[in-house]
């Protein structure tokens, strides 16, 4: 049994992310449309447990961006190669993790992708601009020409975005592409 503070905290974080995954799943299959009931069922809490965390669905919703666009950046950092000691190793990374077959960089650039529902959700707007400036100043701290960058960047979340929609990038042209975007990444 995993141990619980005596504050409760433990139960407090488990539920939070069980609530999250729920919403964030069932956000993906049904949209925005997905009731408060449906994503406490799917989480195992009562509707009035989710909404002591959550106060309301906007609220959830939000809390789901947010969380989603976190734990993107998280598996970016992981892909990051520590032994690369030049510039361009944060755009090296995102690509690898856009062009690596990774679940949540499809679920964040998938063409059929919760996020379009989201951007109408009060709140929501703030969160992912926040996160775009977060990634501007990586990008612009990682060395490497802006142009170069954007131009990387936004073809690696292309391909993601391509990949998701078979049969249009197989996994070899995906290799090859991923391949010419490393090598882009890398200092001139």
């Amino acid at each position: 049994m995993v141990p619980v503070s005596t504050d409760g905290t433990r139960d407090r974080e488990r539920t939070r992310a069980a609530v999250l995954e729920a919403a964030e799943r069932l956000l993906g299959e049904r949209g925005t449309r997905v009731s408060v009931a449906e994503v406490a069922g799917a989480a195992g809490v009562s509707k009035s447990g989710l909404l002591h965390h959550f106060p309301s669905k906007d609220a959830l919703l939000v809390a789901v961006a947010e969380h989603g666009l976190q734990t993107f950046v998280d598996e970016v950092m992981r892909h990051v190669d520590l032994a690369e000691n030049r510039p361009g190793k944060v755009l090296r990374a995102y690509v690898r993790t856009l062009c690596g077959g990774s679940e949540r960089a499809m679920a964040v650039f998938s063409p059929n992708t919760l996020w379009s529902g989201l951007m109408s959700v009060p709140g929501i707007e703030p969160v992912v601009a926040a996160d775009a400036e977060h990634w501007r100043t990586l990008f612009a701290r990682d060395g490497l020409p802006e142009g170069r960058s954007l131009v990387v960047r936004h073809a690696a979340e292309g391909l993601a975005a391509a990949s998701s929609v078979p049969p249009y990038l197989d996994a070899r042209e995906l290799a090859v592409a991923r391949d010419a975007l490393l090598a882009l990444a890398e200092p001139a």
